[in-house]
């Protein structure tokens, strides 16, 4: 692979970088404080004024939409390698993302609809999502099931006449908190008698077709996330036009795979940004900071975690990169094991180095005085969220095996 960023990508990264440092930065305080207000007032779950101020500058400064490759309806979109340092920098600020129309769920689903939606849909839904005027939520985990097995997936999708009805509950469902949230899609069973990869399916449900209810929102580490949010979601005898199912019954594993490798390595991507920040301001304050008559930061114990911060972002780093070229060249198929292997790793690295920023900080570091404590939650949340450790741990461990176990004879 070629490690050297394109120039297209050396371009964008300038003028990002540039964005961050005068717009993002010195806004996330103001980020909190706005969400602070409106729960005050009784509400935090509504639009954000300066979020929607930024969006205008971003897609002035052509930052927006970058993640969607080969796709006509966003010609702006890079592929995955020339992504990868882009989402870095995104990452390294929990509300940035969005402001450049990046952020999750929303490029997941937008991909799904790329890919695999009907001109119709594309049409209803793809583009204002992409134009940032309505948000999106992604329907797939359950509270009643180990959902980190998706064939588990109890949610009922069956056919009526020239409709689906659609009965289940989702939790995690994140974006649902949204008052712009104006469009789901639904992972459930289908097709209860086919084979175990063969039963469930995906279909669009429009978030305010009868019969859905958000019950309630889910905090994070005491975090709701406001406006975004993760939500409790039931749905009760929902009707949607049988055109609505993508693909087709049978199918959603298929679409699942397809959304969840870009959805993947762009949590890690922005992982690593956070991480270099984490590491940033763990060098400042340990060097601005006196204990038992020197600099905190001559003492070893501290240079130790810095020396390890910068092994462990440069591996992950590699590796996402590794990843990235690998989709762009091979498949997201030929490049699972790459996926999950990165899926692992990012948000390990970026929690211990958040740990260590945490602890560097003292009592300031569990504030919010510091992005420190609410980045850590976020990325905490990862080695669960599209798929726990353990269970890419286990795909990676059968893949080894695959390698190494003597062919069969006859």
């Amino acid at each position: 692979m070629e490690f050297q960023y394109s120039d297209t990508t050396r371009a964008l990264l300038k003028r990002l970088l540039r964005f961050m440092d005068q717009h993002i930065y010195p806004n996330e305080r103001a980020f909190l404080q706005e969400i602070a207000a409106n729960r005050a007032q009784g509400n935090p779950w509504v639009p954000l004024r300066l979020i929607e101020e930024l969006k205008l500058k971003a897609q002035a400064e052509g930052l927006w939409n970058l993640f969607l490759p080969r796709s006509p309806r966003a010609p702006q979109g890079l592929s995955n390698l020339d992504y990868a340092p882009l989402c870095e920098v995104m990452g390294r600020s929990v509300f940035a993302p969005e402001v450049f129309n990046c952020s999750a769920p929303d490029t997941g689903n937008m991909e799904v609809l790329e890919r695999y939606a009907s001109p119709a849909l594309q049409e209803r839904w793809l583009e204002p999502l992409l134009r940032g005027e309505i948000r999106s939520a992604f329907l797939m985990t359950e509270p009643d099931v180990a959902s980190s097995d998706a064939t588990n997936i109890a949610c009922r999708i069956e056919r009526d006449g020239d409709h689906y009805v659609i009965n289940g509950r989702k939790w995690w469902s994140s974006g649902a908190g949204d008052p712009r949230c104006a469009v789901y899609i639904v992972m459930g069973r289908s097709n209860p008698d086919h084979p175990r990869h063969t039963q469930q399916s995906m279909i669009v449900v429009p978030a305010n077709t009868p019969g859905i209810r958000v019950e309630r929102a889910l905090p994070v580490f005491g975090y709701d996330d406001a406006p975004h949010g993760h939500m409790e979601v039931s749905l009760t005898d929902v009707r949607v036009p049988a055109d609505h199912l993508l693909l087709g019954e049978g199918r959603g594993f298929e679409i699942a795979q397809g959304r969840l490798g870009p959805g993947r390595i762009h949590h890690c991507m922005r992982s690593i940004g956070i991480a270099e920040r984490a590491l940033e301001l763990m060098c400042t304050r340990l060097a601005t900071r006196v204990a038992f008559g020197k600099p905190i930061a001559t003492q070893g114990v501290w240079r130790e975690r810095i020396a390890e911060s910068r092994l462990l972002i440069e591996q992950a780093r590699l590796l996402t990169l590794k990843t990235a070229w690998m989709m762009d060249t091979v498949g997201n198929k030929v490049a699972r094991n790459e996926i999950a292997m990165i899926k692992v790793v990012a948000p390990q690295v970026s929690t211990r180095i958040l740990d260590w920023a945490i602890q560097a900080h003292g009592g300031g570091g569990v504030s919010d005085d510091f992005p420190l404590a609410y980045a850590y939650a976020a990325q905490r949340t990862l080695r669960l969220a599209d798929g726990p450790d353990e269970v890419h741990r286990d795909a990676i461990a059968k893949y080894e095996l695959s390698r190494h176990l003597p062919p069969r004879i006859g």
